[in-house]
């Protein structure tokens, strides 16, 4: 499968187009005029439009890495 424009990979596509699906089904008005009736369409026409943003989360660090970063801190400045 081609990967869409824009998207790092075909799942975070489809993570996106849910989320915004579920939202279409709680309410929201779709931001795109079109002829489809389908949450999960058209969420995929909005995405196409590009009126659907999105972000990559930042990962936070683990507690193995916080400890590292202080260790590494508190050797260098001896």
């Amino acid at each position: 499968m081609k990967l869409i424009e824009g998207f790092d990979s075909n799942y975070r596509y489809i993570l996106v187009a849910a989320r915004r699906a579920r939202q279409l089904q709680g309410g929201a008005p779709p931001v795109i005029d079109t002829q489809s009736r389908k949450p999960c369409r058209i969420a995929q026409d909005e995405i196409r439009a590009g009126k659907v943003k999105w972000v990559i989360p930042e990962i936070p660090k683990s507690a193995a890495e916080v400890a590292a970063e202080l260790l590494d801190k508190a050797v260098a400045k001896d």
